[in-house]
């Protein structure tokens, strides 16, 4: 599957596909403050619009790039230490609102990196990531999303 196609074209179908009352198979998320998160801790991080620190050890960055270029997925349940345990306030009226921020967020990406097909740009967990690695990241952090709320792809 061509993975940044995916995420350009897919995913806001796969979110809009599901009722709004959809609940997650795990965590405290909603639907609605999933959608936000990938906006924010997503796309939004990955086009540099949210600037971050490293959290990770320096040591370990590669090995975590190399589960990034792995076939291994993120585990249910897997926590985002820079996110409080319990959710967010939603930031946007409703659903479609929030579908409408995630493809706006999507698609500022993919202009950010057809502009400048070298940056590399800081996450807070796998390092400095250039285009190739944060489409790596970003698929497996949306099929890891769209599983919690029973999206198999």
């Amino acid at each position: 599957m061509d993975k940044a196609l995916f995420l350009k074209n897919d995913l806001v179908t796969h979110i809009r596909s599901l009722p709004e009352d959809t609940k997650g198979r795990w965590g405290k998320m909603n639907l609605q403050q999933m959608t936000e998160h990938m906006s924010n801790e997503g796309f939004r991080w990955a086009s540099g619009k949210v600037p971050n620190t490293l959290h990770t050890p320096e040591e370990h960055v590669p090995k975590m790039q190399e589960f990034l270029r792995s076939e291994k997925m993120f585990r249910e349940n897997t926590v985002n230490a820079l996110m409080p345990v319990e959710p967010l306030p939603l930031r946007n009226a409703g659903m479609p609102e929030a579908l409408e921020e995630l493809q706006t967020e999507i698609d500022y990406f993919f202009a950010v990196y057809e502009q400048e097909p070298d940056k590399k740009v800081l996450g807070p967990f796998f390092g400095e990531l250039d285009y190739e690695l944060w489409v790596l990241l970003l698929y497996k952090h949306s099929l890891h999303h769209l599983k919690q709320f029973g999206v198999n792809i």
